[in-house]
C-alpha cells in the first residue's frame, strides 16, 4: 500500500468508467483515471456524473492516513 504523508486516500468504485469526477466544482478526471485519489485533510464537495445518468454528489471529510471508499451509483435517468 502506498502511503502519503499529510493526505488521505479516496477510492472510487463505479461501473461507469467514463463518468466525470469533480472536486469542489473543478474537473479532476474520469472515474477510470481516478480509481484512487490522494487529498489533503479537509472537507470537499465531490460529484460524479455521466450523460444520461443521475449525478452522485456528496460532501466528504478526508482524514490523513485513512482510506474512504465511495461506491457512487449512477442510475439511468428516466426517459421523458
Amino acid at each position: 500500500m502506498v502511503s502519503r504523508p499529510n493526505a488521505g486516500e479516496i477510492k472510487l468504485d463505479t461501473k461507469i468508467k467514463d463518468a466525470e469526477v469533480y472536486v469542489n466544482g473543478a474537473f479532476a478526471g474520469t472515474a477510470k483515471e481516478l480509481k484512487t485519489m490522494w487529498l489533503h485533510q479537509g472537507t470537499y464537495n465531490l460529484e460524479v456524473s455521466a450523460p444520461g445518468r443521475a449525478a452522485f454528489a456528496t460532501q466528504i471529510y478526508v482524514v490523513n492516513g485513512k482510506t474512504l471508499h465511495l461506491r457512487p451509483e449512477l442510475h439511468l435517468e428516466p426517459k421523458s
